[in-house]
């Protein structure tokens, strides 16, 4: 059994350490995995919504490979390659029966041990039975550390109900904006245009398919290329008052508006209720992701969604403070940690 783990300490924005953390012995229905490769979230640069949870261990974004598992697991043996999910639900519950995984009190409480951001960590028994899923031999292992970002991505345009032929605004062009890009394109989309104020991010969107398009006249131009109308999906990628009005003027009656990010938890927008109504205007919130957007995800992956040319940076755990950095001045889009 190996006795502890070299893991990243989050204490505050300008305070990670890298610290010995003791791993237990496993328990009934445990698995401890060797982490090969973790994502940065951006999430994690969410400063009002990290303060709540430190000190932790951040990173959710993981290929692990199976070292030991407990008692009564036989599903899973040394050796493998699997992507971990941080959270997993309970399946028997009212909201699970429905398909709303993230709101199980069993999702909620679960969590790797210490986290993504180390050495070695511990799955519990609900991920190791519902989603602690097999990489197929041909996705690297750096193709597969998307599998939970593209989770959310899934869940979000499943959510708002993404038809073939829709037009699709995405405000904000980091790695996540782009993934919704892409995956609207595969799952049918007439057209995406991808708002952003980095030229290169732009540039980047261009090449992936998307119409670049500069936030500044974002609407004028959006409304010129769709006969008056409007988009109808918008994905609202920041999280803020500004990028939503940005979405609410750029929604088409009948449309839909994605909001992928929470605000800090002090914001405000105020809600045009007459416009709403009258032109049927959507408001969907999606978060995380559940098990069956992980299966999807990874099936995206395996069959070759171009996801490789999103990675910016590949840096040890030591330098994972570096990575945030990058991520903060919008000079990176996925950074990979390798521990």
């Amino acid at each position: 059994m190996i006795a502890y783990t070299r893991a990243v300490i989050y204490h505050g924005r300008e305070d990670l350490r890298i610290a010995d953390v003791p791993l237990r012995p496993l328990a009934e229905g445990e698995v401890l995995v060797r982490i090969r490769v973790c994502g940065l979230c951006p999430g994690e640069i969410m400063d009002w919504y990290m303060a709540r949870k430190a000190p932790l261990t951040p990173g959710h974004e993981l290929v692990g490979e199976v070292v030991e598992v407990g008692p009564g697991v036989t599903s899973f043996q040394g050796g493998e390659r699997v992507v971990v999910h941080h959270h997993a639900p309970c399946g028997a519950c009212r909201f699970c029966q429905r398909g709303d995984y993230v709101h199980c009190p069993t999702w909620r409480s679960t969590r790797l041990i210490p986290g993504g951001l180390s050495m070695y960590a511990i799955v519990p028994p609900p991920i190791v039975e519902r989603d602690l899923l097999p990489i197929p031999p041909h996705v690297s292992d750096e193709v597969a550390a998307f599998t939970e970002p593209l989770a959310t991505v899934v869940k979000a345009l499943r959510r708002a109900g993404l038809r073939a032929g829709d037009r699709v605004a995405v405000i904000g062009l980091g790695v996540m904006g782009l993934l919704h890009g892409i995956v609207a394109l595969r799952w049918g989309a007439e057209r995406v245009w991808g708002i952003d104020r980095i030229p290169a991010r732009l540039e980047i969107g261009a090449q992936l398919g998307l119409a670049p398009v500069s936030a500044s006249g974002a609407a004028e131009r959006i409304r010129a290329e769709s006969e008056r109308l409007g988009a109808d999906l918008v994905v609202v990628g920041p999280g803020s008052v500004e990028a939503i009005d940005l979405g609410w003027s750029l929604v088409a009656s009948g449309g839909t508006l994605l909001l992928f990010t929470p605000t800090p938890p002090e914001a405000r927008w105020p809600v045009d209720v007459h416009t709403l109504y009258f032109r049927e205007i959507r408001v969907i919130p999606s978060y995380s992701a559940g098990p069956p957007d992980m299966q999807e995800a990874l099936r995206l992956l395996a069959e070759g969604l171009p996801v490789e040319r999103l990675i910016t940076h590949r840096l040890p755990l030591e330098e994972t403070p570096r990575g945030y950095q990058a991520m903060r001045a919008y000079e990176a889009l996925k950074v990979l940690v390798y521990p």
